[in-house]
């Protein structure tokens, strides 16, 4: 559970409701393909349907302050450097928008290049 103290009292949120903030806030950027996952049986990277966005992201969280990544399958021939930028500016309003909580760090690998 990631969440925050007030003087009214504590906000809690599941690991799945922030991951899928920011797996479809990345999904909304232009370049985007999909997401990707670790196959852990052949250690081979793969698109996740769009049921599944929280299991491309992982979160971490120290002192109520987010830490985040993201993996990404882009299109080709879009410009990496400017789809990164976006998912960053993306996500950051996003989870910051809906949840209150402060994000730290957003890291973006891409996974792979779809033709």
């Amino acid at each position: 559970m990631i969440g925050y103290k007030t003087e009214l009292g504590k906000v809690s949120y599941s690991d799945d409701v922030i991951a899928n903030i920011i797996g479809m806030a990345t999904m909304e950027c232009y370049g985007v393909v999909g997401m990707a996952a670790k196959n852990t049986t052949d250690e081979l990277w793969q698109l996740i349907k769009v049921e599944h966005l929280n299991k491309g992201v992982k979160v971490h969280q120290k002192n109520g302050e987010l830490s985040i990544e993201v993996f990404v399958v882009v299109e080709y021939g879009t410009k990496i450097s400017v789809i990164a930028n976006n998912i960053i500016q993306k996500v950051r309003y996003n989870v910051e928008n809906f949840t209150g909580l402060k994000v730290t760090g957003i890291t973006v690998n891409i996974e792979g290049v779809r033709f």
